[in-house]
């Protein structure tokens, strides 16, 4: 089983602050984001390897920072690969979908994986949500209860069937109905890396990994396992202060 963390981003709208950084490396709380998700990753039953998929501007500082989990890593027989999209700039990236699709060829079958972004700080137990997908047989997502429109129009919003099963994800929509949004962590079964190849064949929009989650929802059965915690979406300038004021007032996750 593995982990892949989608980090090949430019974070435009968090210049000058990642004009020549990463913001998954950027510190909160003195410590890199991407940290606050790995400490979560590195516990969980049957994680054998983690992937991280930047660019090419910021490679260089994945593989420094890389070393500071090396240690923490070897006694767990856990592997961290980083990987190089090759894309320079904003204006010729190639989506977080293309990127799930380089880690899945490169990495091969996997008996299941557990997929995020890595710009994201998430305010409950990944473990439980990990041990409900494993003790099941369907693809899972993490539903958030949220009624803010103006939240919900940036991000995906689920349309739920029968038994919490989802039957489509709509990204960024114009009028979302208020109830749950879905933030970017996803537990797949194997099938999943075929059926994004299906989708990447067929698909115009292969940047937001919702899309492709839309795409999963109306192919195979998908679940969402559905929260009313927080996480903290590191998208702007405002959101990153937040964030840091957040956990320096409530360092504990429940």
């Amino acid at each position: 089983m593995i982990a892949v963390l989608l980090c090949a981003g430019f974070a435009t709208r968090l210049y000058p602050l990642t004009g020549d950084f990463p913001k998954p490396l950027l510190p909160v709380t003195g410590r890199p984001v991407i940290d606050h998700l790995l400490d979560q990753i590195v516990g969980l039953p049957g994680i054998e390897s983690i992937h991280i998929v930047t660019n090419a501007r910021f490679y260089e500082h994945f593989t420094r920072w890389r070393r500071n989990w090396q240690a923490c890593l070897a006694p767990r027989d856990i592997t961290l690969k980083i990987y190089n999209d090759g894309a320079t700039a904003n204006e010729n990236r190639l989506g977080a979908c293309a990127d799930l699709q380089l880690v899945f060829r490169q990495a091969g079958r996997a008996g299941a994986y557990l997929v995020s972004a890595g710009d994201n700080i998430y305010l409950f137990r990944i473990a439980d949500l990990w041990r409900r997908f494993l003790r099941g047989h369907r693809h899972c997502i993490v539903a958030l209860a949220e009624n803010d429109p103006e939240t919900l129009k940036n991000t995906g919003v689920p349309v739920f069937g029968e038994n919490d099963r989802v039957l489509g994800l709509l990204e960024k929509p114009d009028n979302p109905s208020p109830g749950w949004f879905c933030p970017p962590l996803y537990f797949l079964r194997p099938s999943a890396r075929e059926v994004l190849e299906d989708f990447l064949d067929a698909a115009a929009q292969v940047d937001a990994p919702g899309h492709f989650i839309d795409y999963l929802c109306r192919r195979e059965p998908v679940t969402a396992i559905k929260l009313k915690k927080k996480r903290l979406d590191i998208g702007s300038i405002e959101s990153y202060w937040r964030a840091e004021r957040i956990l320096r007032e409530q360092p504990g996750r429940e």
